[in-house]
This record gives C-alpha cells, structure tokens and sequence, in this order.
C-alpha cells in the first residue's frame, strides 16, 4: 500500500522547478507522505510555501537553521526516506552526486540514505549530451539510481532538443513501480516485444496490422514495478515509453528478429507480445508504386522468419518463453498448436473478434494456455493481465 510509504522529493535550481509541485500534488494523492528538500537556488524558482502547503509538512534546505525538534535533519529524513527522487536534477546535481560530493542539505540527505535514488534530469541539450554529463550518469546508475527521463522538446531557452524534465505523471508512474511492495523480479531481467511491424512496399506504403502495443507495454511497465530489469522491444506506436524501462524501437520483422537474438541471451523471461507480420515485399519498390488505369496490381510476399519459434528452439534451459496469440476462431486448438509448434511454456490467447479483447481497447479477455491446461479469464484492465502473467512467470525462473 503507498499509503505506507514515505517519498523523500529533492528540487535544485532549474526552471522546471515549478512542475515539482504537481509532483507533490500527486503523490499526496496515492497517499504518500512526502518530504520536500529544496537547494538554495530552487528557492529562486518556487518558494517553500507552495511545497509546505501541498505536503503538509516543512521544507528543509538550510543546513544549518535551528530544527523544529532536536534531531540531524539529513539523517533523519534519509531514514524515513522509502524512495528519494529528485526532480528536477541539474547537471550540477548530477555531478555532486555521482562523485559523493555533499555541500548543502539536498546532497547531504542523498549521500545519508539507504532509499532508491530517482533522478528525473532537466537541462539545456548540450549540458545533457557533454561527455562530462553523460560519465556523471552513468556513474550514478552503476552505483543503482534510476533515470526517469529526460525527454526530447522545447527548452526554456528556445532550443528543440533532449533535457526537457519528464511530465510529473511520467515520474509519479516511476516512482510507484519503485515504491511497489511486490518485488519478486528483483534481480531478473525480462524481454517484452510490442507492437506490430511494418514492411515497405515502396517508400510511402507499408504492410502492417492493427497492434496498437498496450498489451505489451503493460506488461513492461509491470515488469518493471516487480523489480526487473527491464528491455522492451517495439514497434511503431502512440504509446509513452513506460518508466524504468530500456526501450528497443524497430520497424520491420526482420529488425525484431535481430533485436531478440541480441538481447535474448542474458534474458530470464522472453515475452512475446509483438504481431510481427508474418509476410514482406519479396521486392519492395524504390519508388512510389503508380495507379495502373484499372489493371489489377499483384505484389509478391515473401515469408518472414518466425520470431518466437526462433526463440523456442535457441532458448537455454530454465529461460522462460510466454508467447501471445490473438486468434478469430478455435481459440483453444489454434493456441495450443502455437504453444507447441513454439516450444513456448505458456500461450495467452486471445479471440479479438470479441467485445473488450480487440484492438486500442484498454481491457483484454485472455486464456491461459500451457500444453495440459486452459485457464480462461474474465475480461480486466491489461494491467491486471500482465500481473497475473507475470505471477505465471516469477515461478518460471524462481
């Protein structure tokens, strides 16, 4: 229950400081406790009122101000911490942290606790792409913290470009999947394919299907708040990258394929939740295909590699395998024939002819196939599947 849980929120000197009270506003929302600490120069962009009313509890930045009660105010707010995030982060931040330098009450309390670290940074582009930067990061997630962020925009400057701080809902979503009590996958690293693919037949006109990737990115986002490393392979579509997640985008089948057999060997977990197509232009045409005055136009395809039965016969001993199957009739006996033609160890098949299973619905109606049984479900948010799949998994690769 986050109702339980205390948020510890850390805000420096940059202009997106004002989001951070939506961050607050959040937070109280699902019932957190939160704590804000504030740098000297955040303190210029928003006062500690508007952080003290929305949290209802007092704002530390001054290291040295008499506490209300008697007690080393870093150390005591790194103890109650179950999560820090700070939001924004500079660079200069950034910097101080991943080198252990602590000077002010923010990067004293963030050297002192014990909690997970989640930085949401926020900077000009080219502070963001400098090698000094980009070596601070990954020094800090060698050490365990954890990136939210940032995203590709206008800067306050007038610049377009990446540093832009993520939106306070993206952060609250990371911040939940931290604050998670249930964290069997911790340790464990699990691929997830989304989406469908698309196969040119000319510059402008491609193959594809109606996936629209919610499916699988539920199961990323799940995957992800159980404690998983996390690597979500995609396809093409209009869905938000979920937080804590590494993202793989491709296009064509072909990109999939190779994208699995890259990332599959140090996979605990492979779930197949993509819709490949199973076909591409044999020649795709170097320029746009012309109306031919009525004459019928006939395109040659050619077979596309099957992805999960790939996967299925290279996959090493105690690796778990969940393939989907989204299916117009004879659910049952076109899943299973999948299961076993894919050495998978569990199919979730799906009739998307349907009401609530189909297409750019946020709900799904799924069976549960392994080769002895057939467990239906009732229809639920694609959320709640994905945690009942992964339930099916953790005891996989326990």
């Amino acid at each position: 229950m986050l109702s339980t849980r205390t948020v510890v929120l850390g805000v420096t000197g940059g202009i997106a400081a004002y989001k951070s009270a939506e961050i607050v506003t959040r937070l109280r929302k699902l019932g957190v406790t939160v704590y804000v600490v504030m740098t000297d120069h955040a303190r210029e962009f928003v006062t500690p009122l508007t952080f003290e009313s929305l949290s209802g509890n007092p704002v530390v930045s001054d290291m040295f101000a008499s506490p209300a009660r008697w007690e080393v105010e870093h150390i005591a707010l790194a103890k109650k911490a179950d999560l820090f995030v700070i939001a924004p982060a500079t660079a200069n931040f950034i910097a101080k942290m991943a080198n252990g330098i602590a000077d002010d009450m923010l990067t004293s309390t963030v050297l002192a606790t014990r909690a997970p670290i989640l930085i949401a940074p926020a900077m000009n582009t080219g502070m963001w792409e400098n090698a000094a930067t980009q070596a601070n990061v990954a020094m800090a997630r060698g050490r365990g913290a954890h990136f939210v962020g940032p995203e590709a925009g206008r800067l306050a400057n007038g610049d377009e470009g990446l540093g832009r701080m993520s939106e306070p809902e993206q952060i609250v979503r990371a911040a939940s999947a931290l604050l998670s009590e249930k964290r069997d996958l911790e340790g464990k690293h699990v691929l997830v394919t989304a989406g469908p693919t698309r196969e040119m037949l000319d510059p402008v006109r491609y193959l594809t299907n109606r996936s629209s990737g919610r499916m699988g990115y539920a199961i990323a986002e799940r995957a992800a708040a159980r404690g998983a490393e996390v690597t979500l392979v995609t396809g093409p579509v209009n869905i938000a990258a979920p937080p804590l997640v590494e993202v793989v985008n491709i296009d064509t089948t072909m990109r999939l394929f190779q994208a699995i057999m890259q990332y599959m060997p140090k996979a605990d977990a492979i779930i197949m939740a993509a819709a490949p197509s199973d076909y591409r232009a044999a020649e795709p045409s170097a320029s746009k295909i012309k109306k031919r005055d009525g004459k019928p136009l006939t395109l040659e395809l050619q077979e596309n590699p099957d992805v999960a039965a790939s996967v299925g016969a290279r996959r090493k001993p105690g690796q778990a395998l969940v393939v989907f199957a989204a299916e117009t009739d004879n659910l049952i006996e076109n899943g299973r024939e999948k299961l076993i033609r894919k050495n998978a160890d569990l199919l979730i098949a799906n009739d998307v002819t349907v009401e609530g299973a189909g297409f750019d619905v946020e709900t799904n109606i799924v069976t549960f196939l392994t080769k002895d049984t057939a467990e239906a479900l009732p229809i639920m948010a694609k959320q709640d599947v994905a945690d009942l799949l992964l339930d099916r998994v953790a005891k996989l690769i326990d």
